[in-house]
């Protein structure tokens, strides 16, 4: 398994993830489309040019699904039991079609299941970035981890 297992983590560990990903108008649209989201600052690149952004908005959350994504590879591929939930999502810059994303984690609190012997709770923060090193989405994420295998 790539994933660390509950008990390879520690508070104040950190991932810069090798992965980085440059989102286009297409996934853009496909993301807004498919999820159903009409909003005209993805979309309609007329109405985006009279906004205060001058362009379509990248779908912010396709941003964030993209950081969690990126950090699966180091953190969670195989070793997770499932999500338990995310708060502080924050985006505080915009992301436009052509911008290259990257990200980092950090662990920030551990817990051993209080129900499940054989696994714990990982509270993780993660960060994107754009090229130009501005941050553009932060949230909290708690995942319900396997603990290794037994010798």
């Amino acid at each position: 398994m790539a994933g660390l297992y509950f008990e390879e983590f520690y508070v104040g560990q950190e991932f810069e993830h090798a992965l980085s990903r440059t989102v286009t108008e297409y996934d853009n649209t496909m993301f807004s489309l498919m999820t159903m989201n009409p909003q005209p600052l993805h979309l309609d690149a007329h109405f985006a040019e009279t906004t205060e952004w001058g362009q379509r908005l990248f779908n912010s959350y396709y941003t964030l699904a993209i950081l969690v994504g990126m950090s699966v590879y180091d953190t969670t591929l195989g070793t997770t039991i499932g999500n338990l939930g995310m708060t502080d999502v924050k985006f505080p810059k915009p992301v436009f079609h052509g911008d290259t994303l990257r990200a980092r984690t950090k662990v920030v609190g551990l817990r051993e299941s209080k129900s499940r012997p054989d696994a714990g709770l990982v509270e993780f923060e993660h960060t994107a970035l754009k090229q130009t090193g501005d941050e553009v989405c932060t949230c909290r994420r708690t995942a319900f981890m396997r603990k290794g295998p037994v010798a």
